[in-house]
C-alpha cells in the first residue's frame, strides 16, 4: 500500500511538473509585438512603452518587446530589426530615425511574415503597411506656431526651431507645415533652424548658440521632447528667463521645472501612453487578421475607439494638448 501511495504521489508530481512546463510553453507562444523606438532612455518612448504594456495586458496573450538603439541612428535601428527577425516576432511597430534607410531591413521582415507599421516618425510607404501619426501634421504645425505667438509680446517677433535630426521624418514634416502656415501668422518671423540630433548635450549647445548668435530670436520652438527640455535649461542657465522663451512638444514630467521657472509659459504634446497603446492595438489586429489597414478602413483600438486610415495609408490618433501652470502638476505625475 505504501509503495502504491508513493507511486501515485510520484505520478501526481510528474503531472504537475508537466502542467507547469506546458503553461510556460504556452506563455512563450504569445504573440510577440516589437515596439522599436528611436533611442532608449528617452522619456517620451518610455511612456509609450507603458501604453503598449497596458494594451498587451488588456488584449491577453501578447508580449511587447520594447527595444531600440542607444543613439538616434538608422544603423542602430537596422541592427535591432535584424535581431527581431531572428527572434521571430509577429509584428514590428517602429518610430523611425530615417524614413528610407530602414526599408531594406523592414522588407526582409515582411518577407518573413512579420507585420510592419510605423508610428510617431514614419517609414516611407514601401517599408510598412501603415503609419500612425500622433496627431494630424497640419494641426501640429499650427499648434507650434500658436505656441510661439503666445510667448511673444503682441504675438510678433522672431523665433528659431530646434529640431532633432536632419532626417527625422516627423520633425521635417512638422517644420514643413509650420513654414507653410506662417502666412497665417503675419507677426511671426522664422530666423533659423538648428538640429540637436535628439541628444540632450548637443541640443543644449545648439540652444546656447542661438542665445549668443541670434539676438532677434525671442522664442525657441523645439518639436522634440529632448530639445525643448535642453533649450529650457539653456535659457535658465544663461539668465535669459523673460527675455527668451522656449516652447514646443514636451513631456509634463520633464517640463514642470521649466514652467515653474518661467522659461516656458506653455507647451503641447499628445499622450505618448495613448500612442504606444494605439500602435500595439493596431499591430495586434493586423497579426490576428482583423484588418488589412488599407485606406478607408477603421481599426479597433480599445479605449482609443476606432482609428481611421486615410488615403495616404496614414492615420491620426488625436489633437495636441496644451500644458501650462494650471495643469502641469496634475499631468506631471502621469507621464
Amino acid at each position: 500500500m505504501k509503495l502504491a501511495k508513493k507511486l501515485a504521489l510520484g505520478v501526481a508530481f510528474a503531472f504537475a511538473a508537466l502542467t507547469t512546463t506546458m503553461t510556460t510553453a504556452a506563455s512563450a507562444a504569445d504573440m510577440k509585438i516589437a515596439l522599436v523606438v528611436k533611442s532608449l532612455g528617452n522619456g517620451f518612448f518610455e511612456a509609450a512603452n507603458k501604453g503598449a504594456q497596458e494594451a498587451a495586458k488588456e488584449l491577453g496573450g501578447v508580449q511587447v518587446i520594447y527595444t531600440g538603439p542607444t543613439s538616434t541612428t538608422a544603423e542602430g535601428q537596422i541592427e535591432v530589426i535584424n535581431s527581431l527577425i531572428a527572434q521571430g516576432v509577429d509584428a514590428i511597430a517602429i518610430s523611425a530615425n530615417d524614413p528610407d534607410a530602414v526599408i531594406p531591413a523592414l522588407k526582409k521582415a515582411t518577407q518573413r511574415g512579420i507585420k510592419v507599421i510605423s508610428w510617431d516618425s514614419a517609414v516611407a510607404k514601401e517599408g510598412r503597411i501603415m503609419h500612425l501619426n500622433p496627431s494630424s501634421n497640419d494641426l501640429i504645425g499650427k499648434m507650434c506656431l500658436t505656441l510661439a505667438k503666445n510667448h511673444l509680446e503682441g504675438g510678433k517677433g522672431g523665433f528659431a526651431i530646434l529640431s532633432a535630426t536632419t532626417t527625422s521624418t516627423n520633425q521635417n514634416t512638422w517644420i514643413g507645415e509650420m513654414k507653410k502656415q506662417l502666412k497665417d501668422f503675419p507677426g511671426l518671423n522664422l530666423v533659423t533652424t538648428v538640429y540637436g540630433d535628439d541628444l540632450a548635450d548637443k541640443s543644449y549647445r545648439e540652444a546656447q548658440g542661438l542665445l549668443t548668435s541670434q539676438p532677434n530670436v525671442k522664442v525657441i520652438v523645439a518639436p522634440t521632447t529632448v530639445g525643448v527640455l535642453a533649450a529650457s535649461q539653456a535659457v535658465k542657465d544663461a539668465g535669459k528667463i523673460g527675455q527668451v522663451y522656449v516652447t514646443g512638444l514636451g513631456l509634463p514630467s520633464e517640463m514642470a521645472g521649466a514652467i515653474k521657472s518661467g522659461a516656458t509659459k506653455e507647451f503641447a504634446i499628445w499622450n505618448p501612453i495613448d500612442l504606444g497603446y494605439s500602435a500595439t492595438q493596431i499591430a495586434y489586429h493586423l497579426v490576428k487578421g482583423d484588418t488589412d489597414a488599407k485606406p478607408g478602413s477603421a481599426i479597433k483600438a480599445g479605449r482609443m475607439g476606432s482609428i481611421k486610415v486615410g488615403d495616404n495609408g496614414e492615420a491620426a490618433m488625436a489633437d495636441p494638448f496644451v500644458y501650462n501652470a494650471k495643469n502641469i502638476d496634475e499631468f506631471s505625475k502621469i507621464f
